[in-house]
């Protein structure tokens, strides 16, 4: 057990000996036990230097060994569910080396990537695809007479999505050869483990007793229906008074469990056993989330990731610097608005879906938790749950980040926008995410919304507009979209008083000559030298929908050159909006975008990435530059 962060690599002998799955199946079997604590070791090490998630990979240790010990991967095909437990898989498929570039430009991507690595099946970053994909490698190896194995790895509250549940539903109609496993670690699901319970799993994965089972079941067929069916009910019922079988088994699936995750060497032996079974199985494993590491173990919400260990000096110098420059970030400036106004309106409910830490809302759910709905890993239930509460008189703001909010699109525009429901949406991680990297940019919002009749679109370029947008859009009597980046604010001193705005209407900033600059969003501070350099005008546009179209047309007017600035793609986005009403104007004014380009970009620092794609102030100037040199 570990109680602090190794500040030097521990020795790890065994672990170093293994680059490949396949040396790591030359290995004994007592020799496991010693490999995942070595392994344990190092992912604490690794993510130290690096910063990165790891608390749900302490907790599938044993698991990746075991799987990786069985199954012949990457002929076998393993498909992992919720990106953030695969640190322990790069670390045993040739990349243990590189684990000390997690995260960096140029380094491994925090999640799967097919691009990284063959033992990678799948890209990942939202959760709950597993099975659906899985499902499709069987049918697939069933189309091509292929052989080999595929293993779907769900856990970490991936199984709340309705997706999830959707491909179960399927993959047990159809009786392929899929074997699931449940990694269920925060007891949401199951039960303690016991003796009984583990004793039983043992059982239903061993050859014998499914040797009877496919037995029983060809002569049981032939009686009439009614006993066929009260023959499998009897099954049932007895799996039901161990463990929570019920559910799954009506699905299709042969269920096993529980089982205790880190008990690594019965792992293997359970996995041996249902390998050579057929049709669907479930296999429903207990771990703990941070498994190894006391103060994952005691807080695994709080330590689902992890910041980067700095020497003693560094934290003084950083302390220091903290106090100097104390910005809090736009997560907490929702945060603090979202108690002020529910101190005001009764009516106010909070809803989030299973992102309440990173959306700044736990002072909220301490204050009124009464008020506060996280729904899990359902961002479709959420949306609609708020249109349902909205439908009776209540006022739901749905805090969510960008790129899950595109998982709820129809719910948005049938459930909410089509009926006109008054319900906010408070988009937190728009534009770049830095680390994190493509699966979680918030890249495409602006695109995706502005299309939908009856949205109000907001972009605040500091902290001050974000609460009077919060607070405008809230008082708006319809639905509303406040989207705003990862990170820290401006630095403005902030007004606690809120002002509503005027809807659809921008703030001339500053007042130059041939070139007009539109800024949409959090990118207004990057345009401030390079105004002063070209003597440019500074709108802060601040609507999206409705667009300001008489500041737009005035400065189309009076200005050479229209230059439009958003942290969004530019296909579709704001800078398309401002195209298409100097079109319907007749407007003869030269335009250009800047946003995003039409590309993933990948993982790497923020301001890094911000820069590779131009829109630094060296970059937005020279831009500029070269478009009035045409």
């Amino acid at each position: 057990m570990f109680n602090e962060i190794p500040l030097t690599k521990p020795d790890t002998p065994l672990l170093d000996s293994i680059d490949t799955p396949a040396q790591l199946r030359q290995l004994k079997l007592e020799q496991l036990e010693p490999l995942a604590e070595e392994l344990r070791a190092f992912l604490l090490y690794a993510v130290g230097r690096t910063g990165g998630h790891f608390g749900a990979g302490l907790g599938v240790v044993e698991l990746t060994i075991a799987l990786h010990y069985v199954f012949d991967t990457p002929t076998d095909r393993l498909v992992w569910d919720v990106g953030h437990q695969t640190y322990p898989h790069k670390i045993l498929t040739g990349r243990r080396e590189r684990m000390y570039s997690m995260r960096q430009a140029g380094g491994l991507a925090a999640f799967p990537s097919r691009a990284e690595s063959d033992y990678d099946t799948f890209g990942v970053g939202h959760s709950s695809t597993s099975i659906s994909a899985a499902l499709g490698m069987v049918i697939a190896a069933r189309k091509q007479n292929k052989q080999h194995k595929t293993v779907a790895v769900i856990g970490d509250g991936a199984m709340t999505a309705g997706m999830a549940f959707e491909a179960l539903n399927h993959a047990g109609d159809l009786e392929d050869d899929l074997l699931v496993i449940l990694n269920d670690n925060n007891m949401s699901i199951s039960h303690n483990v016991g003796g009984l319970s583990s004793h039983f799993a043992r059982m239903w994965a061993s050859k014998p007793y499914n040797f009877i089972r496919a037995g029983s079941k060809k002569m049981f067929s032939a009686l009439p229906p009614p006993a066929w069916k009260a023959a499998l009910r009897a099954e049932e019922y007895m799996k039901g008074m161990v463990s929570p079988a019920t559910i799954f088994e009506e699905l299709g699936f042969n269920y096993i469990g529980l089982v205790d995750g880190h008990d690594v060497r019965g792992l293997v032996d359970i996995l041996n056993n249902i390998k050579s079974l057929k049709g669907p199985r479930l296999l429903h494993i207990v771990t703990r989330k941070g498994k190894g590491y006391r103060p994952a173990e005691e807080d695994p919400y709080g330590m689902h990731a992890l910041n980067k260990i700095v020497s003693e000096a560094q934290k003084e110098s950083k302390k220091a610097q903290a106090a100097k420059n104390d910005i809090p970030t736009y997560s907490a400036i929702f945060g603090d608005w979202l108690c002020e106004m529910a101190a005001t309106d009764e009516r106010l409910m909070a809803i989030t879906p299973a992102m309440g830490e990173g959306s700044g809302m736990r002072g909220f759910q301490q204050q009124y938790p009464e008020r506060f709905f996280d729904v899990a890993i359902a961002e479709q239930h959420a949306v609609t749950f708020a249109a349902g509460m909205a439908c009776e008189g209540l006022k739901p703001v749905v805090a969510i980040y960008s790129t899950f909010l595109q998982r709820a699109y129809d719910q948005l525009i049938h459930d909410v926008a089509l009926q006109n429901l008054d319900v906010l949406f408070a988009i937190d991680r728009a534009g770049l995410v830095g680390e994190d990297g493509p699966t979680h940019a918030g890249s495409f919002d602006l695109t995706y919304l502005r299309c939908i009749p009856n949205l109000l679109i907001m972009a605040p370029s500091d902290e001050n507009e974000a609460r009077d947008m919060l607070y405008t859009a809230y008082h708006y009597p319809g639905p509303a979209a406040v989207r705003y980046p990862r990170g820290k604010a401006k630095a403005r001193p902030l007004q606690r008083e809120m002002q509503a705005l005027a809807l659809g209407k921008a703030v001339l900033r500053r007042q130059g000559s041939r070139v007009a600059i539109l800024v949409f969003g959090s990118l207004l501070k990057a345009v401030a030298s390079v105004a002063e350099r070209l003597d440019a005008t500074v709108v802060d546009m601040r609507f999206i929908k409705p667009l300001d179209q008489e500041m737009v047309l005035a400065q189309a007017q009076s200005h050479e050159l229209l230059v439009t600035l958003e942290e969004n793609a530019v296909a579709g986005g704001a800078g398309s909006a401002v195209n298409e009403c100097l079109l319907a104007a007749g407007s003869q004014t030269a335009v250009l975008n800047l946003g995003l380009p039409d590309r993933f970009l990948e993982h790497g620092r923020s301001d890094e990435m911000l820069a590779g794609c131009g829109l630094d102030s060296e970059g937005i100037l020279k831009a500029i530059n070269e478009r009035l040199q045409e």
